[in-house]
């Protein structure tokens, strides 16, 4: 066995960073962020506390400024990636020659071998790959620079780190000071474009009109529901609430709807609490009715459940320190469902409640995932019939069901796991809805099959008269679908954009026959559409959200049965716009929003590009270069929408160009954007980190609009890696960069199976423990490829210290 130096495990915790000559101080393993534990880190030294910058010449009285924040490091630390063996193993290897040395009576032998066992019963096992992975770890184990491992501390207790966190705060305050007059204006005009007292499109569900309310000076929403205004044509009763929100005076002393009730007050919710965020809001299927709520007190995305009679106001039952991810299905009006995660915030185990159980009665576990790399959630059909349980991986799925008018029938499953085989279910008149990429076709295909467990050899394709509706192919992609007594509508895409479908049964007929298949279409070349609540299932009105860079967040209204072109111009029975996100002082004339592709250096990909900008920067000067920032994401094959954002106006109205580069690693242009061979998973990554810098140099080079030192960039968590890795390729080309909660630890993060999220996301970047994967994830790494001596852009790092996700 290999002999290995001591392994120091690391620890994690969340600070921030904000240096404006970062690019000139660190060294080349000096830029530590991770997506899951954020660090920062600039020279050898233990942090300073102030000091005064005088020379014997100066003010004395001149304002105390405080030195760099400085993190030490700890040169020695490495963790091992790799074959590596428990810490105890090597122990025991040297200890074996000893103990047979030893002559010690028999007696003293069997109470070392009972210790040797108890210690290894304590021993944590640290995984260091898959159940399914056909790689080889790497053997000999090689060593990962740690130095700044130290900071791990998962209680967010340690003095050393809090007091770095709070130096770090402290020095933004300080070398940002001389900005407060801008930061007070953007802020003032951030709440110039906020209504702050709003509500949400009001959605029907049984009896009742369902929306969120908001209040000025109030932080969070408030829950509420009103009484249907009669029980007629539903697109018709859709317009006359629309017609009665039209009339509410927008202010807080005044009901939505008429005889509105409050469900849930946040802003009671959050008295005297830190952190308040409620995840989930459910309401029983029968009436008297009840309401079950998951709410989160610290930020750490762990969920108590509580649950109130609506007809008397008072709570019935509660769920304290179940570790629940906040997920909760309701059977019948005495029965929720909901999941509890592991120590690593794995969601693995779903459990049935009884409302009227004892107190010391413990829950039903119906279902428990035992494999660390799949998750587990639930779903209930849009019939209601069925509750679904979804254990997924990146790459592979499986889905157990229980016909909730019979619940006390065993678990059955739909189709067991299949390696590389993904599948979602919905129900419809006796038939499954399979969404899946089985037979590994590039993007999913729409099939179906008779109601039945372990059906998977049933499935076909589903067909209308002239073709396969989704066969899997690069052009049209499906995400979703939503089965109705009369129709079905899919969410997908095709051309680089979201689209939405509506397929029309044959009422006469009952083996699902397809009658008419329609794509809604846009008048805006960029736009975001998807499905808004659509909770009744015997319907043939359709909701959708709809916005685009220049367009706020509507609520539109669609005729299933006339689906024609639908457009944002809210005229006729088909282009319907129940209402409109207001944004105060905002006139979209001023603005406009263009969709282009940029060639990528292999020669052959198109980049699709969204840009918005004021229309009188390019009008008044067309060769002038502007201040432009660009964005991306380009991960776990999410795409990143052309949708409204009032946070940009600011930007916008400075005359900056705002840009957003659609990367390879996003699902913009269907799961071959996404995945293996000329996507941007595995051993194809370095795909969404060349796209992002050949759209920024065509930015400058070929549309002449800006130039590197008008050149700012900016992702979030991994779009954070986005960044940092485009900045090490290319330093000089940017100006500014703004990392939020990123991901630039990247091997030190996924050797080590310790850390929530590292063992599913093996299924995403590669695990480099395996030899497979490990040079070339080290070949991306912005903390392993930080250019020394270089001159890099003034950047912003920002982290959080509970994030269960980016710690």
């Amino acid at each position: 066995m290999t002999t290995i130096p001591t392994i120091v495990k690391r620890t994690t915790t969340t600070l921030l960073l904000f240096h404006p000559s970062f690019a000139t101080s660190f060294s080349s393993s000096s830029f530590g962020v991770a997506r899951r534990r954020t660090f920062v880190a600039m020279t050898p030294n233990p942090p300073s506390s102030t000091c005064r910058q005088d020379d014997g010449g100066g003010d004395v009285n001149s304002p105390v400024l405080l030195s760099p924040p400085i993190a030490h490091r700890e040169d020695t630390r490495f963790v091992y990636a790799g074959d590596v063996p428990l810490p105890d193993e090597k122990e025991e290897e040297d200890n074996d020659d000893t103990e047979k040395e030893q002559d010690n009576n028999e007696n003293d032998d069997v109470d070392n071998e009972e210790e040797d066992d108890d210690d290894d019963d304590e021993e944590e096992e640290v995984i260091r790959q898959s159940q399914t992975s056909p790689h080889p770890l790497l053997s000999p184990p090689l060593p990962i620079p740690d130095p700044y491992g130290w900071m791990r501390d998962d209680s967010r207790t340690s003095p050393t780190v809090l007091q770095h966190l709070a130096a770090e705060n402290a020095y933004t305050a300080q070398i940002t000071s001389s900005y407060t007059s801008l930061k007070d204006a953007l802020y003032n005009e951030f709440i110039e474009r906020l209504q702050e007292t709003d509500t949400t499109t009001p959605s029907l569900d049984k009896e009742y009109w369902y929306y969120s309310r908001t209040y000025e000076g109030s932080s969070y929403k408030v829950h509420c529901r009103a009484p249907r205004f009669s029980s007629g044509e539903h697109y018709k009763e859709y317009q006359d609430m629309t017609t009665s929100l039209a009339s509410w005076q927008t202010n807080t002393s005044t009901s939505v709807l008429p005889e509105e009730q409050i469900l849930l007050d946040e802003n009671l919710l959050s008295k005297n609490q830190s952190y308040c965020h409620v995840e989930a809001l459910e309401i029983s299927p029968q009436i008297p009715d009840k309401m079950a709520y998951s709410v989160d007190f610290t930020g750490d995305e762990i969920y108590d459940i509580y649950i109130q009679d609506l007809s008397t106001g008072k709570m019935v039952d509660s769920l304290k320190g179940v570790e629940s991810d906040g997920s909760i299905e309701w059977g019948d009006d005495e029965t929720i469902y909901y999941i509890k995660m592991d120590d690593l915030h794995r969601p693995y185990q779903v459990y049935r409640h009884s409302l009227n159980s004892e107190e010391e009665e413990e829950d039903e576990l119906l279902f428990e995932e035992e494999d660390e790399l799949f998750w587990v959630s639930l779903e209930k059909s849009q019939d209601s019939n069925y509750l679904f349980i979804h254990s997924s991986s990146a790459e592979t799925s499986e889905v157990h069901y229980i016909h909730l008018k019979t619940p006390e029938e065993k678990l059955a499953c739909v189709a067991q796991r299949r390696l590389k085989v993904l599948y979602d279910v919905e129900h419809r008149n006796g038939s499954w809805f399979i969404v899946t990429n089985v037979n590994q076709t590039v993007n999913k295909r729409f099939m179906m099959c008779e109601a039945l467990p372990n059906c998977q050899d049933l499935w076909q394709d589903v067909s209308d008269e002239k073709e396969i509706l989704f066969n899997g192919g690069e052009v049209r992609a499906i995400d979703t679908i939503t089965p109705f007594v009369h129709h079905a509508v899919i969410t997908g895409r095709e051309g680089g954009l979201p689209r939405v479908w509506i397929v029309s049964f044959d009422d006469n007929d009952d083996d699902n026959s397809v009658k008419k298949f329609v794509q809604l279409t846009f008048d805006e070349e960029a736009h975001d559409v998807d499905l808004g609540p659509n909770h009744v299932y015997d319907t043939t009105t359709l909701i959708l959200s709809y916005s685009s860079l220049v367009t706020p967040l509507s609520s539109l209204l669609v005729d299933m049965n006339h689906p024609v072109t639908t457009s944002k111009e809210g005229e006729g029975k088909n282009k319907f716009v129940m209402k409109q996100k207001v944004v105060p002082n905002y006139n979209p004339d001023l603005y406009t929003c263009e969709r282009t592709t940029v060639q990528s250096r292999d020669g052959q990909t198109l980049i699709p590009v969204s840009l918005v900008y004021k229309k009188d920067i390019m009008e008044n000067n067309d060769t002038k270069h502007h201040p432009t920032h660009v964005t991306g994401y380009g991960s776990y094959g999410m795409s990143e929408e052309a949708s409204f954002d009032y946070t940009r106006l600011p930007l916008l109205n400075r005359g900056v160009i705002y840009v957003i580069a659609h990367v390879r690693g996003g699902g913009e242009m269907g799961r071959q954007w996404y995945e293996e061979p000329n996507g941007a998973k595995y051993k194809c990554k370095m795909n969404t980190f060349n796209d992002f810098v050949d759209v920024a140099r065509w930015l400058i080079s070929s549309r002449n609009i800006t130039t590197s030192e008008l050149l700012s960039c900016e992702g979030r968590s991994a779009g954070g890696l986005l960044i940092g890795a485009s900045v090490n390729q290319d330093p000089s080309l940017w100006k500014v960069a703004i990392l939020g909660v990123p991901f630039v630890d990247v091997l030190c993060t996924m050797v080590d199976s310790t850390i929530p999220l590292t063992v599913g996301e093996w299924e995403e970047w590669g695990n480099p423990n395996e030899e497979y994967f490990f040079e070339y994830m080290k070949g991306y790494s912005p903390m392993n490829n930080v250019r020394g001596g270089g001159a890099y852009p003034s950047m912003l790092l920002t982290g959080g210290l509970h994030d269960p996700r980016v710690q």
